[in-house]
């Protein structure tokens, strides 16, 4: 099982807030014809900010191109000389190092896309050097890290997001305005799968790997921190790493969540399901677009004194097909060129890595743990003439 060590923080006392109206979401969300994300019409006479993609590996080429495609990407940067250049000439941009980028004047932001064990590193010198960070998840290693980073970012008046890509995805929104809305009535019971024969790390087991996007999303959904956390793993390959785990959450209201992530799967599953009072929601990634959020309405009747339950037809969104990483990126421009907090902001990213780190808490003393209170740092100082301010409240505030 690896080991992730942590400082001590000092407890504080903590409240939740709920979050916005699904109606302010999806008018965050709403679709551009040119940019899939919407942005008002004083945000396109900006200039776009000026992005280099940190790490050019399987999933940093993905974030270079699309942050090309939507006209912003100005370097790339790898220790691979021969990926950065590949991706370089890829999209027609330099590559450069990262202690250059650092001085650039002209670069304004940095997408990393790094090996985990990085993120807390090059997000310090990122931010230290006035950079706005966008920064695949986890944000850091442990929760001590996160904060620190949290407060630096607010303190220099930067954004820093997180890619919890599942976010940005469009049957994501759907999903969590139907939850808010109540269309699926009282939620039940959430239980996620994210399986995959996937490439195998050592700087992080698959709970810390997996795990964020789903945590992620069973936070937004829920609209707040699980009072107790609990978690079982297998270390298979290396005595060390974890390779199959599962999370349990429990809310406030009684209601159960469960995370299984394993990357020793023979298949690919990608699947949440959310279980309410009226309906249940099934959110499967693998599947087609027009199939990927089916919500299945129960009924009930009763014959000689027993319920038994009707097989009704999968309810469809016919949404419009858009790329949730195009999306992710196009979120992050808009936060740096308007100064709007970002929906997966640092505080966000902070509720996720205390969920995590209470589970390896869990794993390490096989006790049930709640997570740690944090101090969410408030945005308020200008960056660019806008000032930082925060439209959807973070998930963990304190007194």
């Amino acid at each position: 099982m690896l080991h992730l060590p942590y400082r001590h923080i000092e407890p504080f006392t903590s409240r939740v807030l709920g979050w916005l109206a699904a109606a302010s979401e999806a008018a965050r969300a709403r679709p551009h014809k040119k940019w899939g994300f919407m942005f008002r019409e004083a945000d396109q006479k900006r200039p776009l900010p000026r992005v280099a993609a940190i790490g050019c590996g399987h999933w940093g080429k993905n974030i270079a191109r699309s942050l090309s495609r939507l006209g912003a990407l100005h370097a790339v940067c790898d220790s691979n000389a021969s990926a950065a250049l590949k991706v370089s000439s890829d999209f027609g941009v330099p590559a450069r190092s990262f202690g250059d980028l650092l001085d650039d004047p002209d670069c304004d932001a940095l997408a990393l896309a790094s090996p985990a064990s990085l993120h807390c590193e090059q997000v310090r010198h990122a931010l230290k050097a006035g950079k706005h960070v966008f920064v695949e998840k986890p944000l850091a290693l442990n929760v001590s890290e996160g904060c620190d980073l949290a407060r630096l970012a607010r303190k220099r008046s930067r954004v820093l997001m997180v890619g919890h890509l599942l976010r940005y995805h469009p049957h994501v929104l759907k999903l969590i305005e139907l939850v808010r809305g109540g269309q699926l009535g009282q939620v039940r019971r959430i239980f996620a799968r994210r399986q995959s024969p996937g490439r195998l790390r050592t700087e992080e087991d698959v709970m810390w790997s997996f795990a964020p996007h789903d945590i992620s999303l069973i936070l937004a959904i829920m609209g707040e921190r699980p009072k107790r956390v609990w978690a079982e793993g297998s270390a298979i390959l290396a005595p060390s790493v974890l390779d199959m785990a599962t999370i349990h959450m429990k809310f406030a209201n009684g209601v159960a969540a469960r995370v299984h992530v394993s990357w020793l799967n023979p298949y690919k599953e990608q699947k949440l399901t959310v279980v309410g009072s009226r309906a249940t929601a099934i959110f499967d990634d693998r599947a087609d677009w027009a199939d990927k959020l089916l919500v299945y309405e129960h009924d009930i009747v009763f014959r000689d004194g027993r319920p038994w339950t009707v097989k009704n037809e999968p309810i469809r969104f016919p949404l419009e097909q858009r790329e949730p990483l195009r999306e992710e990126c196009a979120h992050f421009l808009h936060s740096v060129s308007t100064g709007v907090s970002p929906r997966t902001d640092s505080a966000e990213a902070l509720a996720v890595l205390s969920v995590l780190d209470a589970a390896t808490r869990s794993l390490d003393s096989g006790r049930h743990m709640a997570p740690r209170g944090l101090r969410a740092p408030r945005a308020r100082k200008k960056h660019n003439g806008h000032v930082m301010h925060r439209v959807e409240p973070a998930l963990v505030v304190l007194d």
